[in-house]
């Protein structure tokens, strides 16, 4: 603003400026008499004084608005070790998605073999890291349990039936399994045959291999339903009696 005016600064009286001479002793000494422009600037000294102060708080408040500020750009949250801290309990403290497996498989590398420890001053990262090797541990975990769709036809029972024989060791093939059902029932799993030697003795062959009850109980495979009409119970009690008998299904070419 212009020093013209009714802010210009009027002329301090002689006597008046005496009097400042004199009410402020030695240190008047040393104060030079300053015009009206150099008074404004020393009049606002003080002010950029006292705004050092603020800029001084800021500078040391910085390291603690860090973080927010990782956060807001993406960046994965990060904690520093202290003595007596375990992986466990550093998820459980910051919810790590995944718990302590997670935390560890996102620093395995800053950690080192074994993850029971953890040297202070250490930093791990505790967010975007972690959450993806929780994903991660979550897909691998997931992938065992998919579950396989079969048909509900005589190829869908057949190749359900293989697997579960895998599982437990039954050897027989496809071929060989379907070659015998045709022979047997032509791919009728409510086949019952009342007119041979075991139907004349209360024990009439059931289901796709034309299985006798006893037989059936006695082969039955576990993971399977205690129903000889069942397809899959069926072929898979069939297949582990014929395993036992003759090496397995596949040679079996006639009535066993």
């Amino acid at each position: 603003m212009s020093a013209k005016g009714k802010h210009r600064r009027p002329k301090q009286h002689p006597l008046a400026r005496r009097l400042a001479v004199v009410g402020t002793g030695g240190a008047a000494l040393a104060l030079p008499l300053i015009s009206a422009t150099t008074a404004g600037a020393a009049v606002a000294q003080p002010a950029v004084a006292a705004a050092a102060p603020a800029t001084v708080a800021r500078t040391a408040a910085q390291p603690t608005l860090l973080p927010a500020a990782e956060k807001a750009a993406g960046a994965p949250a990060t904690y520093a070790v202290i003595g007596g801290d375990t992986l466990s309990k550093i998820a459980a403290e910051h919810s790590v998605s995944g718990g302590w497996q997670a935390l560890y498989a996102a620093n395995r590398t800053a950690i080192g073999a074994d993850p029971s420890v953890i040297r202070p001053g250490l930093r791990l990262s505790l967010g975007a890291a972690a959450k993806a090797a929780a994903a991660r541990a979550t897909t691998a975990t997931a992938v065992p349990a998919s579950v396989t769709s079969y048909g509900n036809d005589l190829d869908g029972w057949i190749r359900q039936s293989l697997d579960i024989m895998a599982r437990h060791g039954i050897p027989g093939s496809y071929n060989g399994i379907h070659r015998n059902v045709m022979r047997e029932s032509s791919g009728n799993p409510l086949a019952i045959n009342n007119w041979d030697s075991n139907a004349a003795a209360g024990i009439p062959s059931k289901g796709l291999l034309q299985v006798i009850d006893p037989t059936f109980r006695a082969y039955h495979v576990p993971g399977t339903p205690m129903d000889s009409y069942d397809p899959v119970a069926n072929i898979t009690a069939a297949c582990n009696y014929a395993a036992a008998r003759y090496g397995s299904i596949d040679n079996v070419n006639g009535a066993y």
